[in-house]
């Protein structure tokens, strides 16, 4: 059996617009498929497995309240847990690492949008008591089976 550290984590950023939400998911889970290779060293990161919803944050629109303007950023979160794999890693390791990497992919995507995507580790019942059951499911694509086994446990 694998090693693996589960960190449930908490991910919002502001998007565009015409930002999609489940692209923002699939952005998110295929990031951190590897973390801990910022040098681009082949070899250098370690594998991981992200399974979480994510969901837009909206500003609630009150009666005699104009709706958000269209050219105004969305907020979007995403509750979920991340799997890594390997012995020696701290759950602060592992959270900077996703953030790193979630970072520089939302900005390459979605451009600079005011200000970097904040990641972080909360409770676990956090993420099973907050997440809105309108939320969509994401998980990484084509990870290490041990790493899905051990992170389907916390779903």
């Amino acid at each position: 059996m694998l090693d693996s550290l589960i960190v449930p984590l908490f991910v919002t950023t502001d998007l565009p617009p015409e930002a999609e939400l489940a692209e923002f998911g699939e952005l998110l889970a295929g990031t951190t498929r590897v973390l801990g290779d910022e040098l681009g060293d082949k070899g250098a990161g370690y594998a991981a497995f992200l399974a979480g919803r994510v969901f837009w944050l909206d500003r609630p629109v009150l009666p005699k309240q104009r709706p958000a303007a269209r050219v105004e950023l969305r907020f979007a979160g995403m509750l979920g847990h991340l799997a890594a794999s390997g012995p020696g890693h701290t759950a602060r390791e592992v959270v900077a690492d996703a953030r790193r990497a979630i970072g520089r992919a939302v900005t390459a995507r979605y451009g600079d949008v005011g200000v970097p995507p904040a990641v972080f580790a909360i409770r676990d019942q956090d993420v099973r008591e907050r997440t809105p059951d309108s939320a969509l499911y994401v998980d990484t694509a084509g990870a290490a089976a041990e790493l899905v086994s051990a992170a389907r446990s916390y779903l």
